[in-house]
């Protein structure tokens, strides 16, 4: 069997939810002392993450979340306001529980994986998954970021570490990235992709300014125009304009859920790979937990593209998984209530 059609089989693992699951998580949820749906968008992530699950109560106890770290070629073009090597000094930094990320997964009580699938300078450190498919992306704006193979590779890398913390018992999963100038692919991806203007998909990423914002959407485009990613393939619109650590997220959702595991989905890069794997199994979004909508221009239809509503707006744009993670709070919020509430009936309570 050829490693796409692996991929396939991982695809065709991908079910609906759990109706019966979901429909005894409402009942219950119907029981509780409080007015029904008074509790809002905690109660639809209760009944999503029972349809994931198969459990009127679902566990969220186990929680990690996955940096995919990766370089891209692009950053030849002078497109982010930060040179290439900060990917390799910022992947040491989450490796020695420095980084955002980390201070927030630590509150969370959440795992941080830090994986190089595509970082172009070796890093040696025990707590690094070493899954490295090429030492960092060509630059997409002189020919294809990959071949197809090495996108198929990364995105079954993303399957296999899916898998690996569904075996360990981790119960809910969230993205994380780490990539100098992958903003710039995640653009470029989500363009094509979702047929929209380079101009309304490209931010400012890193904070640059006005001028180099009109350059990186420059290079976008001639990119684009360059390779021809076919829209209706998103395994090429990965390899000709993405991102290593892009296809590694979409493994990594695809693999989620076909462990039948909620995955929350980060900022704009995260969900530039969320629309790739829509796109290659469009029922792995009921897998999927928008965390926030981020400070990113596009960030807001890129989400109504994949058919995710973000459950925070704090104008964040730091990526690793920050906004993910903050997630898991009001996530394990909405179990809680549901495990720990009286019932009417257990409180005495006369319902309505």
């Amino acid at each position: 069997m050829g490693r796409e059609q692996e991929l396939q089989a991982i695809i065709n693992r991908i079910g609906g939810l759990d109706e019966a699951a979901v429909s005894a998580a409402a009942q219950r949820l119907d029981s509780l002392t409080k007015p029904p749906g008074s509790l809002g968008k905690l109660e639809e992530v209760v009944k999503q993450l029972a349809g994931i699950t198969g459990q009127a109560i679902p566990p969220v106890e186990r929680k990690a979340v996955v940096v995919m770290a990766g370089d891209h070629g692009v950053c030849e073009e002078g497109v982010s306001a930060f040179p290439q090597e900060v990917t390799s000094q910022m992947v040491a930094n989450f490796l020695s529980g420095g980084a955002a990320v980390n201070v927030l997964a630590r509150q969370a009580g959440a795992e941080v994986i830090c994986v190089d699938i595509g970082m172009a300078s070796p890093l040696k450190h025990p707590g690094l998954l070493q899954r490295n498919v090429r030492r960092g992306t060509a630059n997409m704006a002189k020919g294809p970021a990959m071949r197809r193979e090495e996108a198929v590779e990364a995105i079954l890398t993303g399957v296999s570490i899916a898998e690996e913390l569904a075996r360990r018992g981790v119960e809910l999963l969230a993205t994380g990235e780490m990539g100098i100038g992958n903003t710039t692919a995640s653009a470029a991806v989500y363009s094509v992709l979702a047929g929209v203007p380079v101009e309304d998909a490209a931010g400012r990423g890193t904070g640059i300014n006005d001028e180099r914002l009109g350059h990186k959407i420059e290079v976008i485009a001639r990119s684009v125009k360059l390779n021809e990613p076919d829209a209706a393939d998103p395994i090429d619109v990965l390899a000709k304009v993405g991102g290593l650590e892009i296809a590694g997220l979409t493994g990594l959702i695809l693999g989620a859920a076909a462990e039948r595991r909620p995955i929350v989905i980060d900022g704009f890069i995260s969900s530039a790979a969320a629309l790739a794997a829509a796109r290659l199994c469009p029922a792995s979004v009921s897998y999927m937990i928008g965390s926030h909508q981020s400070h990113e221009r596009g960030h807001s239809k890129l989400l109504d593209e994949i058919g995710l509503t973000p459950v925070l707006r704090l104008d964040m744009r730091l990526g690793e998984g920050t906004g993910a993670v903050l997630a898991f709070h009001l996530i394990e919020a909405a179990v809680r209530l549901q495990s720990e509430m009286a019932t009417f009936e257990s409180a005495g309570v006369a319902k309505g």
